[in-house]
């Protein structure tokens, strides 16, 4: 018989002078407590952890600056300093090219010989490793990305911080995580807490960056998660003043009020922004397919990459690095429109060839700067507004549609610049956005980099049939059962008999209530036992565990007993008698299935019907 769940022996009934068959009905009909969260007061322990993960994100995102800033002077300057470089004064001569080639190539050297995982944009990484890898990052990824992304960014490369602390912040929380005994799920909600400290600490961005976990890397939303990422965030937001600069990253003087205007150039920048997102995730990973057809290691293309961003420099000094300085240009409206659109060319072609080569770098910071320059021109020629809104509305759009976090842009935009007038505008460019390539593309400029590494992943949340469908609703109600009194030898003869359909059935006692299953691995096991042939079952199932549920019980608690017990079925009782009221096996977890598909494809007009009551109810839901 099945491992009971839980396991009640005979001579416990003797002891209690009660029947074996009624103290096992007795803790196996226990009922569960149910409430509308599972969380527990383990979470007060992953939110006091969270404290010490939100302090590293904080350390780590400090550091990554400084590092950029170092790297920046030395490639430029040859000096020794963390003063940030302003690459507009820069004047760049032919050997500047140079620059980064010698940058992708020491990129090149560490991905190979140090850890792969350190290319690309550093946010799908972290998916992979919460989904696929419980949550456990190398140590060497806590070193070893924002060293390399240091470089990379440093020597021109035109990507932001963001992907690259999202990473480190992760990783520190992974590998804090991995000192104590938890599980893959608390380790991924302090590995997700590392990584929003990480863009808090980067861009004074808590509530975007909360956003961002549920919307990006949490795949889930529960307090188990959601208290301990708020308590690192927050954390990580009351110490950035102290780290890095208080205050928004770039503040604009100009509020907006709603105006039917800024509504409509929401939506209108918002689809044209969806559509650059779009055209922008085809034409990277066009890219990288081009760079895996060379003739030539991996290894080696961040520094053929690096050719194209040196002559990028060249074109445009200000397309390389991070270039914050020029949304805060655009977000203020005094960039030329002939800056606006030269950026927005080299920044565009550059960044898809770096990020394409795989290099390490972000996508979040060039994504807000050729947003924001498509919406600066668009904003220059939609009446009614300016260029600088269109610029706040094109950053968040973009955004939206190639990261598909559109809650997380809109408040993202809001945060960065301290305009929380622009709400309902931006809440439209960004819906839009996020429309436009929801419906164009099957993944995002994140997932399609997953889903070539021979992963699928889906970001749509949703209640599980199995969380509110009840046994009563699945449970076969007709259900043909063997009598307690019958004999060992003429169980075994039904067994052997062509009538014989099922894999098991439930034995009852005279009453009706049930007394065990008796299945095929029973029959053979009993074959062979001359002294159990007449032997009735009652007695012969008197030490088996007995599996059960009630008819307002979950489908996913019995889901779980049937795992944990590893049997196919499972009896429905009466809590207060005990008589058998059906059965519920795997097939009939199914149907619970089959409610959820139909609520998404039944489509009926009921108000214009007369018949409603006579729908007729889909075959997979038959019994």
């Amino acid at each position: 018989m099945q491992n009971p769940t839980p396991t009640l022996q005979a001579d416990r009934g003797a002891a209690t002078g009660r029947s074996p068959s009624t103290d096992r009905l007795a803790a196996a009909t226990r009922s569960v407590h149910l409430g509308d969260f599972t969380a527990d007061r383990r979470v007060l322990t992953l939110m006091l952890m969270a404290v010490v993960v939100g302090i590293g994100g904080v350390v780590a995102a400090w550091v990554l600056t400084r590092l950029i800033y170092i790297c920046t002077n030395f490639a430029y300057h040859g000096t020794f300093s963390d003063v940030p470089v302003d690459f507009a004064a820069l004047d760049l001569g032919p050997l500047s090219i140079l620059i980064p080639v010698v940058g992708g190539l020491l990129i090149g050297l560490m991905a190979r010989f140090g850890s792969e995982k350190i290319r690309g944009h550093g946010i799908p990484e972290a998916i992979e490793a919460i989904l696929f890898g419980k949550s456990r990052m190398d140590p060497k990824i806590a070193v070893l990305k924002p060293l390399s992304s240091a470089i990379s960014i440093g020597s021109g490369g035109p990507f932001g911080a963001e992907g690259p602390i999202i990473m480190t912040g992760g990783a520190i929380g992974s590998l804090f995580a991995q000192m104590f005994h938890l599980s893959a799920a608390e380790r991924k909600t302090l590995l997700v807490a590392g990584a929003a400290a990480g863009m808090t600490a980067i861009f004074g961005t808590p509530i975007a960056a909360v956003l961002l976990a549920i919307e990006l890397l949490l795949f889930e939303w529960k307090p188990r998660s959601f208290l301990p990422v708020t308590v690192a965030v927050l954390v990580s937001a009351m110490l950035r003043s102290l780290a890095i600069d208080a205050g928004p990253l770039f503040p604009v003087a100009a509020t907006v009020g709603v105006t039917w205007p800024h509504f409509a150039a929401g939506i209108g920048i918002g689809l044209i922004g969806g559509l650059g997102a779009g055209l922008l995730t085809l034409a990277l990973y066009g890219v990288e397919d081009l760079f895996g057809k060379l003739p030539v290691h991996w290894m080696w293309w961040p520094a053929i990459g690096g050719v194209v961003v040196g002559i990028g420099g060249l074109v445009d000094p200000t397309a390389l690095s991070v270039g914050y300085v020029n949304i805060r240009h655009m977000l203020q409206g005094d960039m030329m429109l002939q800056a606006a659109a030269l950026l927005l060319v080299v920044k565009g072609v550059v960044w898809i060839v770096a990020l394409g080569s795989g290099t390490s770098g972000g996508v979040l910071a060039p994504l807000l700067m050729i947003g924001g320059a498509l919406g600066y021109l668009l904003g220059a020629v939609i009446p009614g507004i300016d260029p600088a809104f269109g610029a706040l509305l094109g950053m968040s759009a973009m955004m939206a549609g190639a990261m598909r976090a559109p809650l997380t842009s809109a408040l993202f935009a809001m945060e960065l610049t301290g305009n929380f007038t622009a709400l309902v505008p931006l809440l439209a460019a960004c819906g839009c956005g996020y429309a436009v390539t929801v419906l164009l593309l099957k993944r995002s400029i994140l997932t399609e980099k997953i889903a070539r590494r021979g992963h699928h992943i889906l970001q749509e949340y949703g209640i599980d049939p199995f969380d509110v469908v009840r046994a009563k609703d699945i449970m076969t109600a007709t259900v043909e059962t063997l009598p307690g009194t019958m004999p060992v030898k003429e169980a075994l003869a039904f067994f052997g008999r062509a009538g014989s359909v099922h894999k098991g059935y439930p034995v009852v006692d005279a009453g009706g209530r049930v007394i065990g299953i008796m299945t095929r691995a029973d029959a053979l096991s009993w074959a062979d036992d001359a002294d159990l042939a007449t032997c009735p079952l009652s007695e012969a199932l008197s030490d088996a565990g007995l599996v059960v549920g009630h008819p307002q019980d979950l489908v996913a608690q019995l889901a779980d007993r049937m795992m944990e017990s590893d049997t196919g079925r499972i009896p429905i009782i009466d809590p207060a008698s005990g008589k058998l009221l059906g059965l519920v096996s795997r097939r009939d977890l199914l149907r619970a299935r089959a409610q959820g598909r139909l609520a998404e494809r039944d489509r009926a007009a009921y108000l214009l019907r007369r018949d409603v009551e006579q729908v007729r109810v889909p075959s997979e839901l038959g019994r």
